[in-house]
Formats: C-alpha cells, sequence, structure tokens
C-alpha cells in the first residue's frame, strides 16, 4: 500500500514529485538546502545508500533502523549512558519524512511566496524485498536524469549519489555497504553502464512513474 506507514528495520524506495507536477527545486540553493533537511531529520532513523534531485521529483534507497539501532544511536550521539536510554523513544520512521516534507515546504514557500502544499501526499514508498531489486534501485536512481532529459549522460548530474559513492571524501551515505554489494569500485562502475532492468525498476515504482 503507497501509504502504509514505513516499518523498522526495512529497506525502501522513497520518491516523491510536487503536487500537480511542479517544480520542488527552482533554484541552485534548493537542493543542498534539501539535503540539508533530510540529513536533520532522516540520518537519525534511516541510512541512505543512493539518491536522485531532480527539478520536480526526487528519490532515496534506504534502510529504516529498528528501534533498538535508533536508541543506540541517539545515546552514541548524545553520550546517554546505557542505564539512560530509556527517555528516548524512536521516531517512526513515516513521521521522520513528514516532519521533512512540512520543513522544506514552509521554507520554500516562504522563499517563493507561494501557499499551500508542495508535495504528492502522501509520500510514495516500495519495499525493496531483494538485494538484487535493490542494486536494479540503486542504478535506476543514478540514471535518472538521462532518464528524464537533463542530461545526456547521468554521471554529469550533480545532485545523485554516484560521484559520492566513488569518491573517497566524507559522506553521509552508507557508502561501504554499496560498494561491497557491487564488489568494488570497478565492478559498481560497470554495473552502471548497462541501463537498468526494466521489470524490476518498474516493480520499484508506482505504475504513473515509469
Amino acid at each position: 500500500m503507497a501509504n502504509e506507514p514505513l516499518q523498522y528495520g526495512r529497506l525502501y524506495h522513497i520518491y516523491n514529485r510536487g503536487n500537480n507536477g511542479e517544480n520542488i527545486f527552482v533554484q541552485q540553493r534548493n537542493y543542498p538546502y534539501f539535503l540539508q533537511l533530510y540529513a536533520n531529520h532522516i540520518q537519525p532513523v534511516a541510512e541512505t545508500y543512493a539518491y536522485c534531485l531532480l527539478p520536480n521529483h526526487f528519490h532515496f534507497a534506504i534502510r529504516t533502523y529498528t528501534e533498538e539501532e535508533q536508541i543506540c544511536l541517539f545515546s552514541k550521539n548524545r553520550q546517554i549512558s546505557t542505564e539512560n536510554r530509556q527517555i528516548f523513544k524512536p521516531t517512526p520512521p513515516s513521521q521522520a519524512f513528514k516532519n521533512l516534507f512540512i520543513a522544506y515546504t514552509r521554507a520554500f514557500n516562504q522563499a517563493t511566496g507561494r501557499t499551500g502544499t508542495l508535495f504528492e501526499r502522501p509520500f510514495h514508498r516500495k519495499p525493496v524485498n531483494s538485494q538484487h531489486y535493490l542494486l536494479t534501485l540503486i542504478s535506476y536512481i543514478h540514471h535518472n536524469p538521462q532518464k528524464h532529459g537533463f542530461v545526456t549522460d547521468f554521471r554529469d548530474w550533480p545532485w545523485s549519489s554516484y560521484g559520492a559513492i566513488l569518491s573517497s571524501k566524507p559522506t553521509k551515505l552508507n557508502r561501504a555497504d554499496v560498494l561491497d554489494w557491487y564488489n568494488g569500485r570497478a565492478p559498481f562502475i560497470a554495473a552502471h553502464e548497462a541501463e537498468p532492468e526494466h521489470e524490476l525498476a518498474a516493480s520499484l515504482l508506482m505504475e504513473d512513474w515509469w
């Protein structure tokens, strides 16, 4: 179900677009601002494997943390003792995404002089049930700018995780796991040379998104 709450400890494809097809990123500064809000709201509840932001929509491949993982992460970041961990209540991942969209919409509307809903509701989510599906999804996400004609080569799009996964610079992505799944940088690059499998990629989207 498209509106089923996100479960703890599950792999998902999270994606959404502007309400009525309108752009959600209208200036270059919107992209890094959204990613900063994403880090603030989502990093405590999920790890991210891949993403792509396009003018009117976005895609993320994530794994939501279990409740225990959230508690451990919170305790580590706040340096809270094991005895005091009960003061922390895990955040439902669906609520974290809603908070992200509310925060971005508020800032976007204020900056552009618009009012009302910015994103389609509910936001779209598809469970990912195997590693093969996950690797197909990662490739699909990275190819998205080329698929939609924003660039002739997906590697040139600056607002995707493709470059960050190949970089040695610090990143909030779980780069290590992604490269392990592909057996290294060279196989990761080689796997992206081909178009994603159509049938598998289509199954990870709502019907009108392909």
